[in-house]
């Protein structure tokens, strides 16, 4: 049994605490805040060990009704990997810690690529994570795209891959992100910093990346135009890519035209939190010309990373190799939609009713 810690338990760090509670070989360790607010209530009611993230306010925890286990020092030396959630540029302030309790730690794709031995992508180079000491899962963007761009590399070959990304201005928690009522070219340099992250897990690929922000909350949206190394049809890039199993190619006729109806469909579906594990590909969307390939997809930015974090946690472990590790964190959570939707979430009940 893998014993993980989970230091910062906001956006990423609460689901990431999730996933791995619901993994068979996994255990939640701890978990670590700053402060007692909402969030570390929910997780002592889901039963997480609290820690102080910061030793000198541990009694305002005390205060505000919550028994902690510790400080993060200790939730650090009793933990077998390190899941660092923390906001950008505390993770890479927290690697002196895990190192000096020589605890494996996984980074998050808001930290420099130079934070760790190699940036992750479980479909696209679990290997090189295998025995790290600390790695880095890269951004949602970037796993969204890695993701759709290995098999294509495999398939066909890619000589060169546009995108332009249109980003929500931050998500539905983060009042203080904007814009209110603008359209950003984010960055209006070009390229993004979306295309360099991607070359952390291809580095020979030839990608351009353009991005904006928009007065959502929602999900990222992707335009690609990938030029491939050899003349394909619509039809067999999408029999390709709806045998991925963390994207799922939307089917017409669904009236899924949106990211909110997209959320909305994971709502009543009984997703967890709404979350859509998978890259959300338009299947009409696709088309080709010649080698040239065109197609929109969906990415929600709150939790496409988190079954590669749990992926993650399995390399650096060496607790199982990437096919394995895959299909039990996709088993587990109930990923990998098909063109029928039904059943849609029902992994996850199911996993829910076994835990009570």
């Amino acid at each position: 049994m893998i014993r993980v810690g989970v230091n910062g338990y906001g956006t990423i760090g609460k689901r990431v605490a999730d996933a791995v509670s619901a993994q068979p070989d996994m255990e939640v360790a701890g978990v670590a805040k700053t402060q007692p607010n909402f969030e570390a209530h929910t997780a002592v009611e889901r039963g997480y060990p609290m820690y102080a993230a910061i030793p000198e306010r541990a009694p305002l925890f005390s205060d505000a009704g919550i028994e902690i286990a510790g400080v993060v020092d200790e939730l650090v030396a009793d933990a077998d990997v390190m899941v660092d959630a923390t906001p950008s540029g505390i993770g890479a302030e927290n690697r002196s810690l895990y190192a000096s309790y020589d605890t494996p730690a996984i980074f998050q794709g808001g930290e420099d690529a130079t934070v760790a031995e190699t940036s992750f992508n479980a479909r696209s180079n679990y290997e090189d994570a295998y025995g790290a000491d600390t790695v880095r899962v890269v951004s949602c963007n970037t796993t969204g795209l890695s993701r759709v761009v290995a098999p294509l590399e495999e398939e066909y070959g890619v000589e060169k891959v546009r995108a332009t990304l249109v980003r929500r201005g931050g998500d539905p928690s983060q009042n203080s992100r904007g814009p209110i009522n603008d359209i950003l070219p984010n960055p209006i340099e070009i390229p993004s910093h979306h295309g360099p992250d991607v070359k952390t897990i291809f580095p020979d690929l030839e990608i351009d990346t353009m991005g904006l922000k928009v007065p959502a909350t929602l999900m990222h949206v992707h335009a690609l135009n990938v030029t491939l190394e050899s003349d394909v049809t619509a039809a067999h890039v999408r029999q390709l890519l709806d045998k991925q199993t963390r994207i799922y190619v939307i089917p017409e006729g669904m009236g899924l035209d949106g990211a909110g109806k997209l959320k909305d469909f994971a709502l009543d579906a009984g997703r967890p939190r709404g979350d859509l594990w998978e890259n959300c590909l338009w299947g009409e969307s696709i088309a080709t010309e010649g080698r040239d390939l065109y197609l929109f997809q969906a990415i929600h930015q709150e939790s496409d990373v988190v079954p590669e974090n749990v992926d993650a946690v399995r390399a650096v472990a060496e607790a199982a190799d990437a096919e394995t590790s895959i299909e039990r964190t996709n088993e587990t959570l109930g990923i990998g939609l098909s063109g029928d939707p039904s059943g849609f979430g029902d992994a996850q009940v199911e996993a829910e009713a076994a835990d009570d």
